[in-house]
């Protein structure tokens, strides 16, 4: 039983005789884009896609060989490369989420008029020993900056953290 596909382009077909053969083979491409896909729209962008990638790198098919196998190989790289591509970007909804997950900025300065009005009741050296540790000096360099020693900063800021925690009870949880 003669196949209705076009056999493997042979060496002696030309360029439009090798495109006009990648068109026909369109139907077999769609029922191999099922394996990956179940949408229609889908199946009709990974066919198009894989029909316009082939026809634009047609001076890389190797001619004497398998057309169809080539033209599959482009359709399932593509289909690799999208889905991959897929799982590393978000898509719209998990955008949406996401800033929906957001405090809104009103709360925020909200919480920052309490942690600012909390700073105010700690003692000085216990103020000082925190604020520099949070702004990212080393413990060893605030140690000095106070005048103490190394154990007796951590002290300072541990007990001031604890305070701070009691102040503000669970709003920054």
């Amino acid at each position: 039983m003669k196949s209705s596909f076009p056999s493997a382009a042979s060496s002696c077909k030309t360029p439009s005789a090798i495109q006009s053969e990648i068109v026909q083979f369109t139907p077999a491409l769609r029922a191999f884009a099922r394996r990956f896909l179940r949408g229609e729209d889908d199946i009709d962008d990974l066919v198009q896609e894989t029909l316009l990638k082939a026809l634009n790198s047609l001076h890389l098919y190797q001619p004497g060989t398998s057309l169809k196998s080539w033209l599959f190989t482009i359709m399932r790289n593509t289909f690799c490369t999208n889905y991959r591509r897929q799982k590393r970007e978000p898509t719209a909804m998990d955008a949406a989420m996401e800033q929906i997950a957001i405090a809104p900025s009103q709360e925020w300065a909200l919480r920052e008029r309490e942690l600012e009005q909390a700073l105010t009741q700690l003692p000085d050296d216990r103020r000082r020993a925190l604020l520099l540790v949070a702004t990212g000096t080393s413990y060893e360099d605030a140690a000095k900056l106070c005048g103490c020693r190394l154990g007796t900063l951590k002290s300072r800021v541990n007990r001031a953290r604890g305070s701070l925690l009691s102040m503000l009870g669970n709003s920054f949880d």
